[in-house]
């Protein structure tokens, strides 16, 4: 069972927002607001494994095909195919449900710091993200401290409460990221199989597309940027100064600003 939230009206053209491996929907909090005070429909998802959403029994039941299909199960429910954004691995999980073009799976793909070709040193220094901090934090500060090691180009915020939501406390009183450690046993994101068959779907998919690249990102280079252009050349490149792969985080204006700007674009509210 998945856990979201949905805001806007129903009669309004459809938004699904998936966020990255380790995150959870609420990452996307301020993009929901924005979204649905313009007119469109959102759907914000915790990915299988994250947030509120049910841990899988087993790590085998964390593959991007199992993440693609629970997308697939939603888009079944909605009334038009909506646009997708995607996080790194909520990207790759988009990437991979469009497959299915018959009818199209989505109306237009906004790509969030991720492509098929990922540099492996940043994608690498993400899960050493994730595996640090096994045993947990004491407090609220000691996680904040880890982010802010991770993220040193990022102001710290104003207060660490807002960190909590991506935290639980487990019986012993310790904070753990709120999500399934057996997510970081996924093994097909990343191969070269995976990767072609995204570019294969990508070659096929007709529909508007952007990417959002943080300058900063060490997780997207010019070598991935130019290999989806090459089989995606609808692709519009956004580039958010300051960002890193956490971009929404990082520069939360700037990427809300890049988002409606393309959504105006190509799939704009109809006003009656």
């Amino acid at each position: 069972m998945l856990a979201g939230d949905r805001a806007g009206q129903w009669v309004g053209p459809s938004v699904v927002l998936l966020h990255g491996g380790g995150q959870t929907r609420h990452s996307w909090g301020g993009a929901m607001r924005e979204l649905a005070a313009r007119g469109y429909y959102v759907v914000n998802l915790d990915a299988r494994g994250h947030g509120a959403s049910e841990w899988a029994p087993s790590a085998a039941q964390y593959s991007l095909a199992h993440f693609s299909s629970d997308l697939r199960v939603l888009l079944a429910s909605l009334p038009h195919p909506p646009v997708l954004v995607g996080a790194s691995m909520g990207g790759l999980t988009v990437l991979d449900a469009i497959r299915c073009e018959s009818p199209p799976t989505a109306s237009a793909l906004v790509l969030v710091d991720v492509v098929p070709r990922m540099e492996m040193s940043g994608a690498e220094r993400v899960l050493n993200f994730m595996r640090a901090n096994a045993d947990g934090f004491a407090n609220l500060e000691e996680a904040a401290a880890a982010v802010a090691a991770y993220n040193p180009h990022r102001p710290p915020p104003r207060s660490a409460d807002g960190l909590m939501r991506n935290l639980r406390r487990s019986d012993s009183g310790r904070l753990f990221w709120h999500w399934d450690p057996k997510v970081l046993e996924m093994r097909d994101m990343h191969a070269n199989e995976t990767r072609g068959q995204m570019l294969e779907n990508c070659r096929r998919f007709a529909q508007p597309a952007m990417l959002v690249r943080g300058l900063l990102s060490d997780i997207v280079g010019e070598a991935g940027i130019a290999e989806l252009k090459d089989t995606m050349p609808q692709l519009e490149l956004f580039d958010v100064e300051a960002a890193g792969h956490m971009i929404a985080g990082d520069k939360n204006d700037a990427f809300n600003a890049a988002l409606l700007s393309f959504l105006q674009n190509h799939v704009p509210v109809e006003v009656c």
